[in-house]
């Protein structure tokens, strides 16, 4: 990975970078959904939170990468957590159309609160700097981003191994049975949420840095979809298996596309056509 940038062109060192974004977010559901048993339609939203904390806190007080990217995280995180509330008491169904409110309610502040926002226009965001350098390319970025890819994975890995993890798991298995053993479930839901939604906002800022801009129109209940297909793609309860999920996901469309051109071309005719309508039913069959 250190040296992908250096055999890989910039085309690709781009999609290297977002699924290195889409890794984090993904392991944070993975942690609520898969080993927790917690169904969330929101996790965009809070992808989200993560965005708008960067370029509010850099256009508006000039912070750096190194103080905005822990405070998108933790800002999502009690956001998360705040919305989290329900599933102490709900399950199943009921918690998904609860995280379903949390995604449209923060998508209508994302729009509609423009003295911050700045709605549908969005807000821009200038790019990271380290030690002076501006991270204003792909290879920049992509550096930045696998950083965080490496730490996250390493934590979300040593999490579930603890204490807390097999508490996690206890929950998703059986709450009630959790319960009678001693495990506090409000206490430990809470901690998912927050979690959760921590790898979220940590995903969101990358976004931010990524992309050089937040608009609401990028953190739409699709992506959300997207979030949830890659952790029961990948396998839910595995740290690999959120790897392999946002790969997946990621790149599988774009390599779709890349083959029917490809193959359009050695016959000598525009393929494109053809398999453009068949390229989403050929990427939902697999």
């Amino acid at each position: 990975l250190l040296f992908l940038p250096a055999v890989a062109p910039g085309y690709w060192i781009y999609f290297a970078g977002l699924l290195g974004i889409n890794i984090v977010a993904t392991h944070g559901l993975n942690i609520m959904m898969g080993y927790t048993g917690l169904l969330s339609l929101g996790h965009a939203a809070f992808v989200g939170v993560g965005a708008y904390t960067v370029a509010i806190l850099q256009t508006r007080y000039g912070m750096p990468f190194w103080v905005t990217i822990p405070a998108a995280g933790l800002v999502a995180a009690v956001i998360g957590a705040l919305f989290g509330l329900p599933s102490l008491r709900i399950r199943g169904l009921y918690l998904v159309i609860a995280t379903l409110a949390a995604q449209f309610i923060l998508h209508f502040v994302f729009v509609h609160w423009q003295s911050v926002t700045n709605g549908d226009v969005g807000l821009p965001v200038a790019p990271a700097v380290v030690f002076g350098y501006a991270l204003n390319n792909e290879v920049g970025v992509y550096y930045l981003i696998l950083a965080f890819v490496v730490m996250s994975t390493i934590f979300a890995r040593n999490v579930i191994n603890s204490r807390v993890g097999r508490a996690f798991i206890a929950i998703r298995e059986r709450d009630l049975t959790a319960q009678v053993l001693g495990v506090e479930i409000v206490r430990y839901k809470f901690i998912a949420f927050a979690l959760g939604s921590m790898y979220a906002g940590v995903a969101g800022a990358l976004l931010a840095y990524f992309n050089r801009y937040v608009n609401p129109e990028q953190f739409g209940l699709l992506l959300s979809v997207f979030f949830l297909s890659a952790v029961i793609v990948g396998g839910m309860g595995s740290i690999l298996g959120a790897i392999l999920g946002a790969a997946f996901m990621t790149l599988l469309p774009e390599l779709l596309r890349e083959g029917s051109l490809t193959i359009g071309g050695s016959l000598g005719f525009d393929l494109a056509t053809i398999l453009t309508p068949l390229r989403e039913t050929i990427f939902g069959l697999l």
